[in-house]
């Protein structure tokens, strides 16, 4: 009987391995570095990861 071997992307198990509020960091960290050079303002970025923020701890309440 042949076995089964799954491939694990190293991307995935990492964040697998986090809380769900780190992931939520790394991809607010990952989703800033995709907009530095657009035209949006650092301060605009800045009050959408707040926003996020604030949606995300609520729902806990």
């Amino acid at each position: 009987m042949p076995s089964k071997s799954i491939r694990i992307k190293p991307e995935e198990y990492i964040l697998s391995a986090l809380s769900k509020e780190d992931r939520l960091d790394a991809a607010l960290a990952v989703a800033g570095e995709a907009f530095k050079r657009t035209d949006l303002t650092m301060d605009d970025i800045e009050k959408a990861v707040k926003h996020i923020r604030k949606k995300a701890h609520e729902k806990k309440k």
